[in-house]
């Protein structure tokens, strides 16, 4: 469930706004801008130099696990679905999904926006009351950034900088490896086919309320991600963001090896004529969820794990020797699973880039 807490003004030096929200960011200029973001930052432990120098002096543990990640709109977010609150939790929950992946905790972010000029001051701000929520409930500090105008559309680019004592990594799955998934499948890619179709997200606790939060604020379950350092057993591991099909094929062309998925262990969405659930969960993306090769042995452990953090874990196939594949299991019958998950730049169906 989303906590939304005030977060203006805030940080060291705070005071009231520097400019009225109905204020242009290309009339307030870009170190005035940059001014009146620096004093919604906080400064917290760890920090030793944050915004407002040439670059942030933080201190990191002995393995430092770094990511980055851009949204940009029309492709990522568009601003007539997402609130700016909504685009700016996301936009960093996308990055700590990467470091949790690793095992890793995440303890510092850079925020680069390009910005059009008539773009309103009140979005940004918007979009920081976002982004300072999201890293306040993660412990993550916001130590630096930049602007930039454009022509064009809006352009969020975070780099976030974590720990992990033991990271994990794509490859290192074996041949038995049991594969197993947090959460469910889907859901996002649901959220946005309703969301294509003119959904808003409901007041009650719909079934549409749970893909519409999934597509437009993702909640990776980091404190098991986190904790996986410690666990044993787990040999590879990676996030769920452009979907399994194309994802799980990642893994296996790192570890070496092949895949089989089981169609009928998948932990599906509920149907809601937005997509077929068993396909939106093979290659709808944007799942944040976390894809692990275990151990078989260590099975029942790493599951007791995940509901200590109240995560749902399913293991849903296994690891096997030979070429990079996947292969789905589904009434009784295998067959190759190809990789539909998304990709830039790949050409569209009418032919076009």
């Amino acid at each position: 469930m989303l906590r939304f807490v005030v977060t203006r003004p805030h940080g060291k030096g705070g005071g009231p706004f520097l400019f009225p929200p109905e204020k242009t960011v290309a009339g307030v200029g870009e170190r005035a801008l940059l001014a009146h973001l620096r004093r919604r930052i906080p400064v917290p432990p760890g920090v030793i130099l944050g915004p407002g120098d040439d670059a942030a002096l933080v201190a990191t543990g002995p393995l430092t696990v770094m990511t980055a990640d851009t949204m940009v709109e029309g492709v990522h977010f568009r601003r007539e679905w997402s609130s700016a609150r909504q685009v700016g939790r996301k936009a960093l929950s996308v990055n700590l999904s990467d470091v949790g992946a690793m095992a890793g905790r995440a303890r510092y972010a850079t925020v680069s926006l390009c910005l059009p000029g008539d773009l309103p001051l009140s979005w940004v701000d918007g979009l920081y009351d976002g982004l300072l929520e999201r890293a306040a409930e993660v412990q993550v500090a916001l130590v630096g950034g930049n602007v930039s105008g454009i022509d064009g559309p809006v352009v969020i680019d975070v780099a976030l900088l974590g720990e992990s004592a033991r990271p994990l990594r794509r490859g290192g799955a074996r041949p038995g490896d049991v594969l197993l998934v947090t959460g469910s499948l889907g859901l996002a890619a649901a959220g946005l086919a309703l969301l294509w179709a003119g959904a808003q997200l409901p007041e009650d606790a719909a079934p549409e309320r749970a893909c519409l939060r999934a597509q437009l604020d993702p909640d990776p379950p980091l404190a098991f991600a986190a904790a996986l350092a410690e666990a044993a057993g787990v040999h590879a591991g990676m996030d769920l963001s452009d979907g399994l099909s194309g994802d799980l094929l990642a893994l296996c062309a790192e570890s070496g090896l092949a895949a089989l998925v089981h169609a009928d262990a998948l932990p599906l969405g509920p149907p809601l004529g937005a997509g077929d659930p068993l396909e939106l969960a093979l290659h709808g993306g944007e799942d944040y969820q976390l894809l692990l090769a275990a151990g078989p042995t260590h099975v029942d452990a790493l599951q007791a794990l995940a509901r200590e953090h109240g995560v749902r874990l399913t293991a849903i196939g296994a690891c096997e020797a030979g070429p990079a594949a996947v292969w789905l299991e589904q009434d009784g019958r295998r067959t190759p699973l190809p990789p539909r998950a998304h990709q830039h730049f790949a050409a569209r169906e009418d032919g076009s880039a």
